[in-house]
């Protein structure tokens, strides 16, 4: 018996490990007495962190390299088996050049590489952390977008000082406290009314991408809105298409630059005209199942995958994406 599509696995930076609860960070005489002993994730000016070449962990260092106590920039992530991981800023230092790897996407790029590590960004290297290393970056990342954005408070203007190590900030004129702020934002895979999971999905492009690639439809929930709702919207604005049947799949953090993905499946009549909308949507076209299997079957080869409807061929998002992640669980369903 065919059953409805549900995600196969987490999605890549969903994954986590590290215990992050308040009462951690709230409590400095605990913090400061287990420095010594924690350990450090660095980022730089464009949010890249050192791993050894090769490996699933990221290349933290010694806290104790940077003090005896947490300096005031430094943001407490959580604890994992004993140890406390931190968050500091941080370059590529010493005899300094660059490696090609596969980025997001799929597209390569080139990144610095000193001593054996490599510094990685989030979207292209995600997916090859193990679940610890994928939770402290997204976290790391994060919070760091925050701090940039969390300089002056929201209701007066004044300055604002980091406390909670990192969670929080609080205004010098009137003492106002602030947090990091999640964006909520719906991610949809679309298919058609063909059996229990259809035969065809939904796909589309910006107009900023280059010909081939597409990913399934997404959106940010407005004010007063459900997600159902959001879900609902997004599709008709974007595609102008109507759905039925909406069901949430999962979620994924996006810190790019403080997003959440809430993903969720809907189905829609494939006979209806599609009108992509100006200046957002540059192509929407319905692609099949054994189309998007053969696109899986090709990422990373050079060979591109033909698609029925006209396009040359399809660039699946990345690995790192929740999109991707989706879009898998629905070419592996049946129909």
């Amino acid at each position: 018996m065919t059953v409805p599509f549900t995600l196969e696995s987490l999605p890549t930076l969903s994954r986590s490990t590290v215990d992050r609860q308040e009462t951690l960070r709230t409590n400095p005489e605990r913090l400061i007495s287990k420095w010594s002993e924690a350990r450090v994730v660095l980022l730089d000016d464009t949010g890249r962190t050192p791993v050894a070449e090769g490996s699933s962990s990221l290349a933290a260092r010694k806290a104790i390299d940077f003090g005896t106590e947490p300096p005031a920039d430094a943001v407490f992530l959580g604890e994992w088996e004993d140890t406390d991981y931190w968050s500091l800023p941080g370059r590529p230092e010493g005899d300094v050049d660059t490696v090609q790897m596969s980025g997001s996407w799929g597209v390569v790029e080139e990144v610095p590489r000193v001593d054996g590590e490599i510094w990685v960004e989030l979207r292209g290297y995600g997916d090859q952390l193990d679940d610890t290393s994928a939770g402290l970056f997204t976290t790391a990342q994060a919070l760091r977008h925050w701090r940039r954005q969390a300089r002056f408070c929201t209701r007066d203007g004044s300055p604002t000082n980091l406390i909670q190590f990192g969670w929080a900030s609080k205004c010098e004129a009137k003492g106002h406290e602030e947090y990091p702020r999640t964006d909520p934002a719906v991610i949809c895979l679309v298919h058609d009314q063909d059996g229990v999971n259809g035969s065809h999905v939904l796909l589309a492009r910006q107009p900023v991408w280059p010909a081939g690639r597409y990913s399934v439809l997404a959106g940010f929930v407005e004010a007063g809105e459900s997600l159902e709702g959001c879900v609902s919207r997004e599709i008709r604005e974007e595609v102008g298409a109507s759905v039925t049947d909406i069901r949430y799949l999962g979620s994924q953090p996006w810190p790019f630059p403080r997003s959440i993905m809430l993903g969720f499946t809907a189905r829609a009549d494939r006979s209806a005209p599609l009108v992509p909308a100006d200046g957002e949507i540059e192509e929407a076209l319905w692609v099949s199942r054994d189309e998007v299997r053969a696109a899986f079957r090709n990422s990373g080869r050079s060979t591109p995958t033909p698609i029925a409807g006209g396009a040359s061929e399809i660039i699946l998002p990345g690995n790192s994406s929740i999109a991707r992640v989706m879009l898998k669980a629905w070419a592996d369903a049946e129909e």
